[in-house]
């Protein structure tokens, strides 16, 4: 096994381990060209949502979830311990699955600010949190929507603005839709 020092076609330092023919990177510097503060590391954690923009936080929250191997908590039935269970593999599935929930819930109830956080306090499971933040926020999206539907319906062009303007104006409008 040897160690060399190459560079990469960007002229970036890279270390390698040689193994015979195969090679191994250990090391390799981020190009200058990307911005340290745009850099997402596996499993970062999305900013805490207040209130607007649900969906966006939603699909970052799932994201990150999924990266914990968490995401299917938001999904499944709570699981129950029957009384006179005896069997130890239902009996550590059902403690996993309680660990497990226990953790996404609080995953996040940590991504909520303060004052939704204490509003959600109360839900019990990763799944009730989940289908409460969606009920009350999906909501509030779609008369968002609505508003914008009325837009584009009542959209006119007029001679006071540039052509160019009133397409991008209008070209914003279809794009919201479209993203809905």
């Amino acid at each position: 096994m040897t160690t060399e020092k190459d560079q990469d076609s960007r002229g970036n330092e890279v270390m390698a381990e040689t193994h015979g023919l195969a090679a191994q990177t250990h090391t390799q510097r981020v190009p200058e060209s990307v911005p340290m503060n745009q850099l997402l590391s596996v499993g970062e954690k999305p900013e805490k949502f207040t209130g607007p923009n649900f969906k966006r936080w939603q699909q970052k929250m799932l994201f990150y979830l999924t990266t914990m191997n968490l995401a299917k908590l938001v999904t499944d039935d709570e699981q129950v311990l029957k009384e006179d269970e005896k069997d130890t593999n239902v009996i550590n599935a059902v403690k996993a699955w309680k660990k497990d929930d226990f953790l996404c819930r609080n995953y996040i109830m940590n991504s909520l600010e303060n004052n939704l956080y204490e509003v959600y306090l109360t839900k019990n499971t990763a799944k009730e949190l989940w289908e409460s933040l969606d009920r009350k926020y999906k909501t509030e999206d779609a008369g968002t929507k609505k508003f914008v539907v009325g837009r584009f319906l009542d959209f006119k062009m007029v001679d006071s603005k540039t052509v160019i303007s009133q397409v991008q104006e209008f070209q914003v409008i279809l794009h919201y839709i479209l993203r809905e």
